[in-house]
């Protein structure tokens, strides 16, 4: 594994491998589920979605395969209403390059990752129950895309592991939003520094180490705010609209970094 990304050959895929894809000068990476026979089933704007209302929509744009790039003959249509859609490998790398994202990675190289997005701490689950989640989205929908709350990479981790973060007004499961927003609160934090000290270096230091603090408490892997839930039980949710407001029920409390187990 790179400290950057995980590049991989196309020959290493196995059903079941969460993969990304660069876009936009390595600005946003486009995620998905292999699946086998040369399948990606991946999560983008179309359908239904909500933007930022910021100058970020502009990047989504980069979220799905280039505009130049034409769909060949063997990918399926997208459902109608569905972000979800299945397409072949050379049409979801659109012309970049390939990545696997990692799973189940140590707190020291989770923190030596430049930027968010690449792996995580959590644990995935076997291949054949993430391949199940991500046919039984293409056929049932992931909800409305939002960059922050359900983008390509939080559908990605979701059928990798289970878990959904539910409360409201909380950023959701993708490393890359975190990367985004923590950056530049990085930066607003470190400024008081300038009050009592002009060392640069201390400054700078203070900026990394709260980016970093952030996205490890924000992985998929730490939080508390998650609960395991089935494919089926989440989209029967989001059909009649109680995904995001039901509590989640438990018998004993979970240790720091377990996720909370819904039960019916």
């Amino acid at each position: 594994m790179g400290l950057l990304s995980n590049r991989v050959q196309r020959e290493s895929l196995k059903p079941g491998d969460h993969i990304y894809s660069w876009r936009t000068a390595y600005i946003y990476a486009h995620h998905g589920i292999y699946v086998g026979d040369d399948k990606v089933i991946h999560f983008t704007r179309r359908g239904q979605e909500v933007g930022t209302g910021t100058v970020l929509d502009v990047l989504l744009i980069s979220s799905g395969p280039a505009r130049s790039h034409q769909p060949c003959s063997t990918c399926a249509p997208p459902e109608e209403g569905s972000g979800v859609m299945s397409s072949c490998l050379n049409c979801f790398l659109s012309g970049g390059v390939l990545y696997r994202f990692e799973y189940s990675v140590t707190p020291a190289l989770f923190l030596a990752k430049a930027r968010g997005g690449t792996c995580t701490l959590a644990v995935s689950d076997p291949d054949d129950v993430v391949v199940h989640r991500a046919k039984y989205l293409l056929e049932n929908g992931f909800g409305c895309y939002n960059v922050f709350k359900n983008n390509c990479e939080d559908f990605a981790i979701y059928c990798k592991t289970g878990l959904l973060v539910v409360e409201q007004g909380t950023i959701g499961q993708s490393g890359q939003a975190v990367s985004i927003i923590g950056g530049p609160l990085a930066a607003v934090l470190s400024t008081p520094l300038r009050l009592v000290t002009t060392n640069l270096y201390g400054m700078a230091a203070t900026a990394v180490a709260v980016y970093c603090a952030s996205r490890y408490a924000a992985d998929i892997g730490m939080r508390r705010d998650v609960v395991k839930m089935s494919a089926e039980d989440m989209t029967r949710r989001l059909a009649t609209g109680l995904l995001q407001v039901v509590e989640p029920q438990i018998s004993a409390t979970p240790a720091r970094g377990s996720p909370l187990l819904l039960t019916q």
